[in-house]
């Protein structure tokens, strides 16, 4: 695998550091050479490109939001061009419509279910082809997972699978259902970092890092 980025050291890729999959997505981030800073208050957000909002609890992490006040950071950092992508819980903050609940941050016009697979016991992995994003086939971890019902017709399908919308975007936003940070694959990664304007030159082949290993992340742990 052979990646090169174009550094720009004013280019940097936050990940809310409330709850969920904080340390896995700034692993991956690090494999690419993308600065990853934790995102924790309105100070964090100076000069970010884009914002992750990982898996975690959707319901905690809303509340956490709103707790530090950062719901209307995001929807002003968002505004002057910040990108933003969901994974997972992320994507159900990001949907304007979520069935039997109330949305929070909803600025990606898609619907959403909560937990559409059943328990922690029916989480399950799979492949994908996304053009968009990779040539080959993407691993796929799905974790009590939503399902995307709907999208809007500003909305872009990147992946459909079965009866539900597996990953979508628009112009500023991306939304997985599925856990990209919990596989060796940085192509929606990349593909993110793209979308933020983060640019890429000389050999840009492979998608996924053979040193990646599933505990990589806790190099990156701490007690905060």
């Amino acid at each position: 695998m052979s990646l090169r980025l174009v550094k720009d050291t004013s280019a940097a890729i936050g990940v809310l550091d409330l709850q969920g999959g904080v340390c896995e997505h700034l692993d991956h981030l690090e494999r690419l050479g993308i600065t990853g800073r934790r995102v924790k208050q309105e100070d964090d957000f100076n000069n970010l490109a884009g914002l992750i909002i990982p898996g975690g609890e959707s319901t905690c992490l809303a509340r956490l939001l709103n707790t530090f006040g950062l719901t209307e950071v995001i929807r002003q950092n968002y505004q002057r061009g910040m990108k933003i992508w969901g994974t997972c819980a992320g994507a159900i903050l990001l949907a304007e419509k979520v069935i039997n609940d109330e949305p929070c941050l909803g600025l990606i016009d898609i619907e959403i279910e909560r937990n559409s697979f059943g328990s922690q016991l029916d989480s399950f992995t799979a492949e994908a082809i996304m053009p968009e994003v990779a040539a080959e086939s993407v691993p796929l971890t799905f974790i009590r997972a939503p399902k995307i019902l709907r999208a809007g017709k500003n909305v872009k399908i990147l992946l459909k699978m079965d009866d539900y919308i597996a990953a979508a975007e628009n112009e500023n936003i991306l939304v997985t259902v599925f856990h990209p940070e919990l596989t060796g694959c940085l192509a929606l990664h990349r593909y993110f970092a793209q979308k933020c304007g983060i640019k890429f030159t000389g050999s840009v082949s492979g998608s996924v890092d053979s040193r990646w290993q599933s505990h990589s992340w806790t190099r990156l742990a701490r007690i905060v």
